[in-house]
């Protein structure tokens, strides 16, 4: 009975987006990707001092990863407007890649707002597909949040282990799918085609931890954390880091 009414409430969610859906397919939701940085850029101040004591101690040991002469090299996925920069360690140079160009503007702001990071260029790419980015040549990739949003998990993993040196390492901090016996899970899948058109694309049901289990890395350290003051929707997490 409540995978019947999990699917008879999904429909009626699917058939409010179908405005969105026209909008997708006639090109008239790029207008929303010109706006979403600006939401985004946003909301990152609420989202940030919820979760300022689990980023803390997310990103406590990146400087372990640096090399002998002191330099770390960090290329964040999916940078957005630069909300992670205040959590990265002193003199680390930055590379930065997101595929919507209209995020620059903001990240420049985030830029001057934390003048302890050098940083080296803004790369508008995918993160399934970074081939701007050399084999083995940055020390930390960091993907916070964008996970949920790509088109292929399984293949942006893949980028991250092409580009990461030997010994590097790969945070992460994801929302993820509820326990099966939540009503949390109810209504991610019921909600999830209104969230996926609001969010540019985010999937608010994907175990994302399965993907990382399967990528190959060397070394994973994971948990699952519970975000209570963030909105329902997303307060299931996983974070921590791998390496290659």
């Amino acid at each position: 009975m409540k995978s019947c009414i999990l699917k008879f409430c999904r429909l009626l969610c699917l058939l409010l987006t179908l405005p969105l859906y026209l909008m997708e397919i006639t090109g008239l939701y790029g207008m929303y990707k010109r706006l979403f940085p600006w939401l985004a850029y946003n909301i990152t101040f609420s989202y940030n001092d919820k979760m300022h004591k689990t980023k803390r101690d997310l990103f406590r040991n990146v400087g372990k990863f640096a090399n002998s002469d002191g330099t770390l090299r960090l290329l964040e996925i999916g940078c957005g407007s630069g909300a992670n920069f205040k959590f990265y360690p002193d003199g680390c140079t930055v590379t930065c890649t997101d595929p919507n160009p209209h995020f620059e503007k903001y990240l420049r702001l985030s830029m001057d707002a934390n003048t302890h990071l050098t940083y080296d260029t803004f790369v508008v790419v995918s993160g399934e597909d970074m081939e701007a980015v050399r084999d083995e040549s940055v020390d930390v990739v960091v993907c916070t949040l964008v996970l949920c949003s790509v088109i292929n998990v399984q293949r942006v993993l893949q980028e991250v282990r092409r580009i990461l040196k030997t010994g590097g390492a790969f945070y992460f901090l994801e929302h993820v799918v509820s326990d099966p016996s939540s009503s949390t899970y109810f209504l991610q899948h019921v909600f999830e085609p209104l969230w996926y058109y609001l969010g540019d694309g985010c999937m608010i049901t994907r175990a994302t931890w399965k993907y990382l289990e399967a990528a190959g890395f060397s070394e994973l350290h994971l948990k699952h954390v519970e975000a209570p003051e963030v909105t329902r929707m997303i307060r299931p997490h996983i974070m921590g880091h791998s390496i290659k």
